[in-house]
């Protein structure tokens, strides 16, 4: 099946490059007819997507962890294009010695942030576009998320604990959204190479072992993950709220 967003305008937050989830949602998406509209985080980020040759009208600046910088995104957003049919929330974030070793590493600073970047934004945004009257009706926000969330994951530590609130916080958005005809769900998405996860101690063994749980042994691909993405943002998805599907061949089970 092919054209399930033709005509629909989607916000994909948090393309860093051509390895990101967030650009295998979005390519998924203008494959199956979507128009992309990306936001970046500063001008570091900008030039990489610049290097991507996405279309600078449909770049807006946002930071995640500002609520002023997510209100102007979004107006700008919403006077360019006027509304968008889904949102791509693929933001997180952590201090790198909050990926390594103990959780007894952790630091209240540290923890914090993780907090506020890696969940508290999905509400923050989702907050602002309703406020703004960004999203029409129906529409679909969707997050990334791992299996970190409900397992103690070697060295994942402070970013799962902020995992499993960004999936609490999608079932509580989901309850309050639906009146309004938003759906939210998340992707928990199997483990593969990204900016993210080397970010993460000893990745390689998280990659390796992931790939030999998966039930075909190869990791999942970004088209897939997209797939799945543009599958929840399209008309398609609607009795769908407040999930987390698991995209990882089957490897949360294991």
């Amino acid at each position: 099946m092919s054209g399930i967003l033709q005509g629909k305008k989607i916000i994909v937050m948090g393309v860093a490059n051509s390895r990101s989830i967030a650009w295998g949602c979005a390519r998924q998406i203008m494959a199956q007819g979507g128009e992309v509209i990306y936001t970046y985080q500063n001008e570091r980020m900008k030039k990489s997507l610049v290097r991507m040759d996405l279309p600078e009208d449909h770049l807006f600046e946002c930071d995640a962890a500002d609520d002023a910088s997510i209100e102007r995104a979004f107006s700008g957003i919403k006077a360019r294009f006027g509304q968008a049919a889904g949102l791509v929330h693929a933001i997180a974030f952590a201090p790198k010695n909050e990926l390594e070793g103990s959780i007894l590493n952790s630091t209240r600073d540290g923890y914090l942030t993780a907090q506020s970047i890696s969940s508290y934004s999905l509400i923050a945004v989702a907050k602002a576009a309703v406020s703004l009257d960004l999203l029409s009706r129906p529409a679909s926000i969707v997050t990334l998320t791992f299996m970190g969330s409900t397992r103690a994951i070697v060295n994942y530590n402070t970013m799962g604990i902020a995992k499993a609130a960004l999936e609490s916080s999608v079932r509580y958005l989901a309850r309050d959204l639906g009146t309004n005809g938003i759906r939210v769900n998340a992707i928990s998405a199997g483990a593969m190479k990204t900016l993210a996860v080397t970010g993460i101690g000893d990745h390689k063994q998280l990659l390796e072992q992931s790939k030999n749980r998966t039930v075909d042994g190869v990791n999942v691909t970004l088209d897939e993950l997209g797939n799945t993405c543009a599958f929840l943002t399209s008309d398609l998805a609607t009795g769908l709220t407040g999930d987390v599907i698991y995209v990882d061949k089957v490897v949360h089970l294991s």
